[in-house]
């Protein structure tokens, strides 16, 4: 019988594989910080993760410890040093939350764009008759997009791009022109170079060093004013303060923000008061079928581990 400690609540979808199959029991932990997590980690041969860091002390306690599968695709809140050294295997829902998150960033595009917060509150406060006085709103159609990073959401996202009429061009130096044009999009090469020319950009590119503060004052203050940029992969790619300056200073037209460099952000974070930043607390993929799909696939991921039927494409390379 083999254990799985699911360290915060999933999907009920999630468990109930581990309920139905006989060659299986789990215990759910809400609170990471939970001492008995220690005690109970020791035990179990898998575990699941949402967004809680799994720190390398923790991890070492787990000497039975074979499979991490995070409820999610990003994997910079676990200590990847540590899974290498004891051997053990990290997987992503690498399938479940792509739609979830190319519809977000439509949601945030459009709404920065045609000034939602805006015209809303002119008509529920009573100002319908000036109407004629607030700032236009700016068409997408015909835009330029550039989507920095071009895996399963960026392979969403440009399909719904195209469905508005934008041109799309993507930013990922590991992906070939040849696949890029067969979805439609162009492919660039120098993202400094690109970003001059959008309308709109969207981040889908992991968290690392070479990626931390990739976006500040020096780049945003080479984008068209009326540019949106969207970031719903992983806070630190963006620095918060120089995109703050920026949208103040009118360098450009807006911006949308699910994840944040602390989380959650601290009250002091100027971004909170900033009216010209449309921002969702890091839940892209909050929607109900995708939860749906992240707890099966957490949970599935383990099972297929153990039965070695588990997809290469779905473990984070170590």
């Amino acid at each position: 019988m083999k254990k799985i400690l699911i360290i915060q609540s999933i999907n009920e979808s999630g468990p109930k594989l581990l309920t139905d199959h006989p060659d299986y029991e789990f215990e759910i932990i809400e609170d990471i910080n939970d001492p008995s997590l220690k005690e109970k980690i020791e035990d179990c041969d898998g575990a699941s993760l949402r967004t809680a860091k799994l720190s390398s002390e923790i991890i070492n306690l787990g000497k039975k410890l074979k499979i991490i599968s995070r409820h999610g695709v990003g994997y910079d809140n676990i200590d990847l040093d540590t899974c290498k050294k004891n051997d053990i295997t990290v997987a992503i829902t690498a399938t479940a939350n792509a739609v979830a998150v190319a519809e977000h960033v439509m949601f945030m595009l459009l709404n920065i764009s045609k000034r939602k917060s805006m015209y809303d509150d002119c008509v529920k406060k009573g100002n319908f008759i000036d109407r004629n006085k607030l700032p236009k709103t700016i068409e997408i159609w015909g835009k330029n997009i550039l989507i920095a990073g071009f895996g399963r959401i960026g392979q969403c996202l440009i399909k719904r791009c195209l469905g508005f009429e934008m041109n799309v061009f993507v930013y990922d130096p590991f992906v070939s022109a040849e696949k890029i044009e067969s979805f439609g999009g162009k492919k660039v090469d120098d993202l400094k170079e690109a970003v001059k020319t959008m309308d709109a950009i969207s981040l889908h590119i992991p968290l690392n060093d070479e990626t931390k503060n990739m976006i500040n004052l020096d780049l945003l203050k080479t984008m068209k004013k009326n540019c949106i940029i969207i970031n719903a992969a992983r806070g630190g790619i963006i620095n918060e303060t120089d995109l703050d300056k920026a949208l103040n200073d009118n360098l450009i037209f807006g911006a949308g923000m699910d994840v944040f460099e602390i989380e959650p952000p601290e009250l002091n974070n100027p971004l909170l008061k900033n009216d010209k930043v449309f921002l969702s607390p890091h839940t892209a993929a909050f929607t109900e079928e995708c939860m749906i799909r992240m707890g099966k696939e957490t949970i599935q991921n383990i099972i297929d581990f153990f039965d070695e039927k588990l997809e290469k494409s779905k473990t984070v390379k170590l």
